[in-house]
């Protein structure tokens, strides 16, 4: 079964710029997937179902999603009008040279770690409508972004960064706005490196059975303080994150293939099928057989 994760390589490749059409590009729909890096979308045509970790957001053009690093997310098509969307792509590690997380790099901000922070707060925002934007020029910033990428000039990637800057900003002062505590963002995550490579764990072995207590000794922790840290990280338990991982893989066979629901509950690690319809209710609020009966 293939892993929700996706590679990058943000060593060659930094920053990705490009546009997405659903009436040319083969890849369309966007399944299930989650990656280390940022990825912005603005939408220009057409309507969209984006999904992000437990939310769904029907986007229309001029709308903005941001996806923070690890949100499992995907990207339907909502009508018969082609989709189209600028994206951006990168690495926050890779904006700025400085890897002091008790300074800054960018007027008093460093977002990697400010970012790290933002996941999980009731007052960050991933989708931002149109009219919330009005005051960004946003379009510009990323139509900036494609052309740079696309023409390679030279300093391109200077002004690739300095774009992806200034609309990051503009992003966090919306935050700010609705109450989200930048100052926070001086205090880095405590064993991120190891939370981070355990989800990666998690996800390419979902179909395994998984025991809290094996996760914590991968990352050399205690299992109290295992557990401790990865609800801080993630604001959920280490077994709801697994359950969550494993409905998201089921969705997408549910959606994308006939299997029956022995097959999937037993391809996406649940112990039988009676506790994958448990769980799936639990989390989507209908049945998988409900689920599938209305795609």
């Amino acid at each position: 079964m293939n892993p929700l994760f996706e590679y990058s390589d943000s060593l060659n490749a930094p920053y990705e710029c490009f546009y997405a059409d659903s009436a040319k590009d083969s890849y369309f729909p966007v399944r299930p997937h989650w990656h280390y890096f940022v990825e912005i979308l603005y939408f220009l045509g057409g309507s969209g179902i984006v999904t992000c970790d437990d939310k769904t957001f029907y986007t229309s053009p001029g709308d903005l999603v941001l996806f923070l690093p690890q949100t499992v997310h995907s990207i339907y098509i909502a009508t018969d009008v082609p989709l189209r969307y600028g994206v951006l792509k990168f690495d926050l590690g890779q904006l700025f040279p400085a890897t002091d997380h008790s300074s800054s790099t960018f007027s008093g901000i460093h977002f990697p770690t400010l970012f790290a922070h933002a996941r999980g707060d009731k007052n960050v925002a991933v989708y931002f409508s149109a009219e919330q934007l009005t005051h960004v020029p946003v379009e510009n910033l990323i139509t900036r972004c494609i052309a740079e990428m696309e023409q390679q000039q030279y300093g391109y990637r200077i002004m690739i960064r300095s774009c992806i800057q200034t609309l990051l900003l503009e992003i966090v002062r919306i935050w700010r706005e609705n109450g989200f505590d930048t100052d926070k963002a001086f205090t880095p995550p405590n064993d991120a490196d190891s939370l981070y490579s355990i989800t990666e764990y998690i996800d390419t072995h979902a179909h395994l059975p998984l025991k809290v207590e094996d996760l914590a000794e991968r990352c050399h922790m205690s299992y109290s303080y295992f557990a401790k840290t990865f609800r801080e990280t993630y604001g959920q338990s280490c077994k709801k994150y697994i359950e969550f991982i494993r409905i998201c893989k089921a969705e997408d066979l549910l959606r994308f293939t006939n299997l029956d629901l022995n097959y999937i509950s037993q391809e996406t690690g649940f112990s039988d099928c009676s506790h994958f319809i448990r769980v799936f209710k639990q989390q989507k609020g209908i049945t998988p057989k409900q689920f599938r009966l209305r795609l």
